[in-house]
């Protein structure tokens, strides 16, 4: 790996759990890492003037006010998929980069997804639980092949595209809408329109990031647009589904069963009285699959994001010649 030109350039701030690669991966290019994933909001405000770096996971929200007090920051790194959490628009009027490492995760998030949707399907964990409950019930656990299916993704970025990958070697059609992407070499995708997916559409699987105009954009509307009941997975953002309106369609049969890893509130203990029952609603169907927003979460992603948001960082100060 090429260094930076001059030695020391500056101190990166990382503020959130992170696999101990980074310290050295940091290092070799010519930066000094100052890991302290247990920092307080408060503390970070307090101290982000003295760095020319930052690194986040999931826990820091860089907003304007944060971004005030950096004064010397050149980057903001997000280790992981999407840059929700950070005010890009302030960060790149005060001159900050600002980056993800979309691609260190996007094999994990592609196969959880695959997982997921394999075990809905073929109702592999209601079967577990009867067996183990000493219930053996082989027509009512009968399940659906993915074979011939039309699978609907809407975002193709790193993670859609793993995704489409995988499906298209279980021998199903996919049909990709992206907003800001309109041609493929790969011929596993087919570009479409959402008239199209909502038309053909058997399953649908969201890769999309959280901004203002999918905030809550899979509402009751949408998911009856759906020609055919449909399968749905959501690993991208949960608040970009409104879950009481999932909830509905699941009970009407619009949707057959959801894989969803994430979720609008994550902090269970946290819930709105409203979003508690529709919680309770979910845990409490055998035709929904939850997982605690971990589709990217393997060991493998955990080193390679690191290697992933490293070589982001040399290629911006090599670009601007820091």
């Amino acid at each position: 790996m090429n260094t930076i030109n001059s030695y020391n350039q500056g101190s990166v701030l990382i503020v959130d759990e992170m696999h101990l690669s980074i310290i050295p991966m940091l290092e070799k290019i010519g930066l000094v890492p100052d890991y302290q994933p247990k920092i307080k909001r408060q503390e970070i405000i307090d101290i982000i003037g003295n760095y020319n770096g930052l690194i986040i996971r999931s826990k820091t929200k860089v907003d304007a006010e944060l971004l005030e007090k950096a004064t010397q920051l050149k980057f903001i790194g997000r280790a992981g998929a999407g840059l929700d959490l950070i005010d890009e628009k302030t960060a790149r009027e005060k001159g900050i980069q600002v980056f993800a490492a979309n691609e260190g995760n996007k094999v994990a998030v592609a196969e959880h997804v695959i997982g997921m949707l394999l075990a809905l399907m073929n109702k592999i964990l209601v079967a577990d639980r009867q067996i183990r409950n000493g219930v053996w019930l082989r027509e009512d656990n009968r399940g659906y092949e993915l074979m011939g299916k039309t699978v609907g993704i809407i975002g193709c970025g790193n993670n859609g595209f793993e995704t489409a990958k995988r499906l298209s070697a279980f021998g199903c059609k996919i049909l990709v809408y992206d907003k800001y992407k309109h041609e493929f070499t790969d011929k596993c995708v087919n570009v479409s329109t959402m008239g199209e997916i909502f038309e053909k559409a058997d399953i649908l699987s969201l890769h999309i990031p959280l901004t203002e105009d999918t905030y809550q954009m899979v509402n009751a509307q949408f998911l009856r647009s759906f020609a055919k009941n449909i399968y749905f997975i959501n690993a991208s953002r949960g608040e970009i589904v409104v879950l009481n309106d999932l909830v509905k369609e699941l009970e009407s049969g619009k949707v057959i069963g959801a894989c969803l890893d994430v979720l609008e509130n994550e902090k269970l203990n946290q819930l709105s009285l409203a979003q508690r029952e529709t919680f309770n609603q979910l845990t409490e169907s055998d035709r929904v699959i939850l997982t605690p927003h971990v589709a990217g979460w393997t060991y493998e992603s955990y080193e390679r994001i690191n290697e992933v948001l490293v070589k982001k960082i040399l290629d911006m100060y090599t670009s601007y010649n820091y």
